[in-house]
């Protein structure tokens, strides 16, 4: 029998007790919660006290000052897509022993109305995400372009691609796959960036009379010269939209919020087995290995050519569908990320120099003398 470890050793905080990680985020069931933290947060479960919260919008420093003792008792507070009040982040990191900031889109900018719209510049909202970045112990992003803009300001910064669960192959066996069906996947305000494409596939939709554009999603567009097929998203059906499709798509401008993108809507149509065509945008680029498992197009004529392409050789964009499987399944598969994710925070834990006391004096002095 192993003696229990000694008062000094590195582990012992987290082998005599169950360790409690706190979860603050604006919307749990948002796609970057459900594919980014959720799967971590499950598997920290088995040994760890969990708790999500949905930290109301509003409501600044009362909203910390409120969530107190589950800051003092947590032994890590994760701060998901969730950037701090001015002053809140010297708050909470008052309170914490260790803070994990997860990244994966530009939240620092204000999100453009439509594709031509250049992103806000707001300075309130890079101040509060720079507070943000300073404050934390560890920054987690999606991709190098969110890297950069956390460097400035973040003791350490870690890259970690959204990951994608891979349906089994016996999941996707019965389905019947539409070869001349375009997908896309994504939620409403991101509509924008098919709008340049609504020319080419209306002329492609008077050439193709089988063709057709799904769009997954909770609201649509309304376009009478472009045949539609409209699928609300759910979970339960999810799979089964994109896998009987014949091709995903993931047009983009490009400017600073988009490229701050993770691509994840890629990943998704290659976990079915589906070719891509993407804009070659931020980590588009990377996912992407154009001509492999798909297309990246550059203008108009690159994704006429590229849908041509794919649509008049069905055995072409069969092989890429399958290679872009294996990339997705390879290189972004949830097991190999959850590993990597658990891997940060246990470094986080061990590592005994946090975020110094010193950097917010003010607001540390104020808040142990409030202690009890």
């Amino acid at each position: 029998m192993y003696d229990s470890p000694p008062a000094e050793h590195p582990l012992a905080e987290y082998l005599d007790r169950r360790p409690l990680v706190v979860l603050w985020t604006y919307d749990p069931d948002a796609a970057s919660a459900r594919h980014r933290l959720r799967p971590v947060l499950r598997a920290l479960g088995h040994r760890w006290e969990v708790k999500v919260d949905r930290l109301p919008k509003g409501r600044y420093y009362r909203r910390v000052l409120e969530r107190r003792r589950d800051l003092e008792r947590a032994s890590l507070l994760i701060l998901g897509k969730t950037s701090l009040g001015l002053g809140e982040a010297r708050l909470a990191r008052a309170f914490s022993r260790r803070i994990l900031f997860d990244v994966d889109d530009a939240i620092y900018l204000r999100r453009q109305r439509s594709a031509a719209e250049v992103p806000g510049q707001g300075a309130v909202r890079m101040l509060k995400f720079r507070q943000t970045c300073s404050a934390a112990d560890r920054v987690v992003v999606g991709n190098e372009t969110l890297a950069e803009a956390t460097r400035r300001n973040a003791s350490a910064v870690r890259v970690l691609p959204t990951s994608v669960m891979i349906p089994s192959w016996r999941a996707l066996s019965s389905t019947d796959r539409r070869p001349r069906t375009l997908v896309w996947i994504g939620r409403p305000e991101n509509l924008v960036y098919l709008e340049p494409l609504r020319p080419l596939l209306a002329e492609l939709c008077r050439t193709m009379p089988d063709l057709v554009l799904r769009v997954v999603s909770s609201e649509f567009p309304d376009w009478p010269d472009v045949r539609l097929e409209k699928i609300p998203w759910s979970t339960a059906t999810e799979v089964q939209s994109l896998s009987s499709a014949g091709i995903g798509i993931m047009p983009l401008s490009d400017d600073d919020w988009t490229r701050g993108k993770c691509g994840f809507k890629l990943l998704q149509y290659m976990s079915v087995g589906l070719p891509t065509i993407a804009s070659p945008v931020g980590a588009n680029q990377t996912i992407v290995d154009d001509r492999v498992t798909g297309y990246l197009a550059e203008d108009l004529n690159g994704w006429a050519a590229a849908l041509r392409r794919l649509l008049d050789h069905p055995g072409h964009a069969a092989m890429l569908g399958e290679a872009g499987r294996v990339r997705a399944e390879t290189h972004y598969g949830r097991i190999r990320y959850v590993s990597q994710y658990l891997g940060v925070i246990g470094d986080l834990l061990l590592d005994h120099q946090p975020v110094q006391p010193s950097r917010w004096p003010a607001v540390r002095t104020w808040a142990h003398a409030g202690r009890g």
